[in-house]
């Protein structure tokens, strides 16, 4: 085991299921305790809870926090409990919402929840977790967030979700070039077509006649899994990748650049 992330602690927003639940279980096996963030302990896969399977099967210390992203002093809760473990060191804002929508006749609380839960979540999960990494002179960290494809291009199916992931874009160069200079890293990760609740339920992809098609759209010919992000999330989250901020990594199979 590399263990890559030895003495480290993260906040992992969304960690109960999906991405946030592969990027909490990779990091504990690399060696890192982790703070599982969510507005539910249950995950979506019906398994046992993200945390729970950390103290199982790993060596990491982990505990579970209920947190809507669109709160505050939510999020500093979350940040409380990694105080526990020894402070933040790594911050994943992943919890998003994903819906369709037909633009011309939308309801406005389809908009209004996208843009808390998507970019108010972010913003507050990357202010929350930035004053405790920088305060009392501390080491600095790496904040890292989940941003996708729609972040990166348009798409007529999904107007409130490319306006908000393309905000998470903006936010994280900003974000970089203001956290910098106190030793902070700030990156996004653009994931493409993946396996999760959101592309089998809310937005149904996976299991419908499109499958085929979308997939085939992908040079590599093949959708993602959350482990596939998992392992970008760990290099950004590591010294490996030390020196790279302000940036913006695809994890699609080639799909945004090449349609």
């Amino acid at each position: 085991m590399r263990e890559l992330l030895t003495d480290e602690t993260a906040v992992v927003t969304g960690g109960a299921s999906g991405i946030g639940r592969a990027i909490s279980l990779l990091f504990a096996e690399e060696g890192c305790d982790v703070v599982v963030a969510d507005v539910q302990e249950e995950p979506r896969e019906g398994d046992e809870p993200t945390h729970e399977r950390i103290e199982a099967e790993t060596d990491a210390s982990a505990a579970f926090v209920e947190c809507d992203v669109s709160r505050y002093d939510d999020h500093l809760d979350a940040m409380d409990v990694a105080d526990e473990f020894g402070g933040v060191d790594v911050m994943v804002n992943n919890a998003g919402i994903f819906r369709a929508e037909t633009f011309l006749d939308e309801d406005d609380e389809v908009f209004d929840r996208t843009m808390d839960v998507n970019v108010r979540g972010v913003y507050y999960g990357a202010r929350a977790a930035a004053n405790r990494m920088v305060e009392d002179g501390g080491d600095g960290g790496s904040i890292i967030n989940l941003s996708s494809v729609a972040g990166l291009r348009g798409s007529a199916d999904f107007v409130s979700y490319c306006t908000s992931k393309g905000a998470v874009r903006l936010m994280t160069y900003a974000l970089a070039a203001r956290l910098g200079p106190e030793g902070v890293r700030v990156n996004a990760v653009h994931p493409g077509l993946i396996e999760t609740a959101m592309t089998t339920d809310d937005v149904p992809i996976f299991g419908t006649d499109a499958e085929d098609a979308y997939t085939q759209s992908i040079p590599s010919r093949r959708s993602g899994t959350p482990e596939d992000v998992a392992d970008v999330a760990l290099y950004l989250a590591s010294d490996l990748s030390g020196y790279v901020n302000g940036e913006s990594l695809s994890v699609d199979g080639g799909m945004a650049n090449t349609q």
